[in-house]
């Protein structure tokens, strides 16, 4: 025990001189703990620790075996064990220990395991207590001793690396405020801000970095060949090609550069997933059954856990499958029905189109999600399509490559999502038999589907994938004669998409869109202004995608649109004209009012029990529209079709 003598002898020396701080017992503490095994390293960096890191990282031969919070003696660890910052280290550092120099607390997977006190503080004086050695022993043991567990269901990895991920982003922010506005970080986001999201703020920058880095990393693990060591340093080499610009910009946040208050924290992830059995989380990360899809539930779990507010913000929820399921099997059916496709959304028939002036061949049946989410929908119509080819499983690649992949298309706001609809979808094409060649991507794009794109030039090369990502997204918004678009957007009616292009397709005031229908405000009825008092909630998120889901049918002209939304706009008098709009627009309409309305206690028509499809109050409603394509004379007056479904949510799963 003549370690801990020495180190408490130097701690009371340091004490009793009556000038020390917190930061003047940290040699001791370092001494002590390099002196317990040989090739222990206790690292102190202070640049590190002004941007959020713990005081100290302990590794062997360059192997993490965990950290140190230190505060100054006399601090209450009591209050300290409550803070903010600790509860964030303890639900993301598996292995730390949480001292004032002469009380050490262990935790292990943010749980209190050892509180041990080697002195105590008595009339000015620090006291050893020299028979707490052993057990001090003991507890400096254990956690050297403690080795990072392998991680075996996807629930716990999405819960822990959702810690990492909040970390990374508190990290991130407090690195951005000690930074100059010259320096790198702000240089990334004025790129983020000019390409993606005009009023994004530093917070949100933050949290947008932690999901690239974090989803990054994820991805590239499930792409990494087993049997080799996993790091960050290779990561951007292991992810997928399917997705170049998560490739490029993950290289350029997360890559060799990678500021080291930063880097710390993301090679703890790297060290995280290296010890993940991959396989275990993948076995059926690719098969939706039922209403349990293994990859929605993962990014629920991490979001339930890194940021529930952003999912209310964003408006973030699963769909059901049995959803997901009737929307695509009634779009597939219209298409074969109302516009004569045989093969519905298998159809690879060409059309012409002009661009410009010249006229170029595309296929018919362009399919767009404008919120793809988690990739959900994209998923089903990919199954949907791949059933047709059951018995000529032969000739699915070249389809794949020649006929589904140039057709099909979504765009995604939100990082992490975005990284796990292009891992999804292409782990179900893998498994339905398709390799990818080495230029192929998915047409999943990162993008503000409600943001108009910008035009630039002589931009830096950050800037430059930003807006060749959007760019690519734009040519679908407004050059593809898109046929199909559907999907769950998001519902939220503090809606943060504010941008000015949007408000003006609400009101009607895009030339463009005015060019191609008669269609008018949705704050106006036969041109007459609505009288509401207060028309806030024309400004949801919902509204803003089926504004602009309208917009894109009417620019090619023909088409389906089918949401699952808010249920709202069926029948509150601030929707009429919308309600207005999309009967100039489409020629049937068909709406299942699927109700689950909390919020207004509904019930069945005969009083018993109804439940929404979704776990939110607020009530739901699948809106199929169906725009024909008219070769002279005029519109026909617009067929409504609606019905409704009531009771528990099994049954309606059932009858969905």
């Amino acid at each position: 025990m003549r370690e801990f003598r020495e180190y408490l002898k130097q701690i009371q020396s340091e004490f009793n001189s009556g000038h020390a701080t917190e930061h003047t017992y940290r040699p001791a503490l370092k001494t002590l703990l390099e002196s317990l095994e040989p090739g222990i390293e206790a690292t102190n960096e202070p640049r590190r620790i002004e941007c959020g890191a713990p005081d100290f990282f302990v590794s062997q031969k360059g192997v993490p075996l965990g950290y140190l919070e230190t505060k100054d003696i006399g601090v209450s660890l009591d209050d300290t064990e409550k803070s903010e910052q600790l509860l964030r280290y303890r639900n993301s550092l598996p292995n730390l220990i949480l001292t004032d120099y002469l009380a050490f607390r262990r935790y292990a997977d943010g749980n209190l395991r050892q509180d041990i006190r080697i002195g105590r503080i008595e009339k000015g004086k620090i006291h050893s207590l020299p028979d707490n050695f052993p057990a001090l022993s003991d507890l400096l043991s254990q956690f050297m001793d403690s080795t990072f567990p392998s991680v075996l269901s996807s629930e716990n990895l999405a819960i822990r690396m959702a810690g990492k991920a909040q970390l990374i982003r508190d990290i991130i922010g407090r690195t951005f405020e000690s930074e100059s506005p010259e320096g790198a970080l702000h240089g990334q986001l004025e790129s983020f801000r000019k390409v993606l999201l005009h009023d994004l703020t530093p917070i949100q920058f933050a949290d947008m970095y932690s999901q690239t880095i974090c989803y990054g990393l994820f991805a590239a693990r499930c792409n990494a060949p087993e049997g080799e060591v996993f790091t960050r340093q290779q990561a951007a080499y292991d992810l997928p090609k399917t997705n170049p610009f998560l490739r490029k910009l993950f290289g350029h946040l997360a890559g060799p550069d990678l500021d080291d208050r930063i880097a710390w924290v993301v090679d703890d992830l790297a060290f995280l997933l290296d010890r993940t059995n991959i396989q275990s989380i993948l076995k059926d990360f690719g098969k939706g059954e039922g209403k349990e899809d293994p990859v929605v539930h993962f990014y629920e779990t991490f979001l339930s856990h890194y940021d529930p507010k952003m999912r209310e913000l964003r408006g973030v929820y699963y769909t059901p499958e049995p959803v997901v399921s009737y929307i695509v099997r009634s779009v597939d059916r219209i298409l074969k029905n109302a516009f004569r496709l045989e093969k519905g959304l298998a159809d690879s028939s060409k059309t012409e189109i002009r661009q410009g002036k010249q006229k170029i061949e595309t296929h018919r049946v362009h399919v767009l999600d404008p919120a793809t989410g988690t990739g959900t929908f994209l998923y089903e119509v990919i199954r949907r399509i791949s059933e047709t080819f059951r018995g000529n499983e032969g000739l699915w690649p070249g389809y794949v490559s020649e006929h589904l992949l140039p057709r099909i298309h979504g765009f995604e706001f939100l990082m992490a999502p975005y990284a796990i609809a292009h891992l999804k979808l292409g782990l179900e094409l893998k498994r339905l038999g398709y390799d990818f060649r080495s230029e192929e991507r998915l047409r999943i794009y990162l993008t503000n589907t409600l943001e108009e794109p910008h035009q630039f030039s002589g931009i830096p090369l950050f800037m430059r994938w930003l807006a060749e990502e959007t760019n690519n997204a734009d040519k679908v918004k407004r050059s593809y004669p898109i046929m199909v678009v559907l999907g769950n957007p998001p519902y939220s009616g503090h809606s943060a998409n504010t941008g000015e292009w949007i408000a003006g397709l609400l009101r009607g005031n895009d030339s463009q869109a005015r060019a191609n229908s008669k269609t008018g405000s949705y704050f106006e009825v036969d041109g007459q202004p609505l009288g509401e008092k207060n028309p806030k909630w024309i400004n949801d998120d919902y509204v803003k995608f089926i504004r602009f889901a309208q917009w894109r049918i009417e620019r090619t002209g023909y088409g389906i649109l089918a949401f699952v939304t808010n249920h709202g706009y069926l029948d509150n008098p601030t929707f009429r004209g919308m309600r207005k709009s999309l009967m100039d627009s489409f020629d049937d309409l068909y709406f299942l009012d699927l109700h689950g309305n909390s919020k207004k206690k509904e019930q069945t028509p005969d009083g018993k029990s109804d439940k929404n499809v979704f776990d939110i109050q607020q009530g739901v409603a699948i809106g199929i529209f169906v725009k024909q394509q008219i070769r002279g004379g005029k519109k026909k007056t617009p067929r409504i079709f609606h019905a409704d479904l009531w009771g528990e949510r099994e049954a309606k799963y059932q009858w969905l």
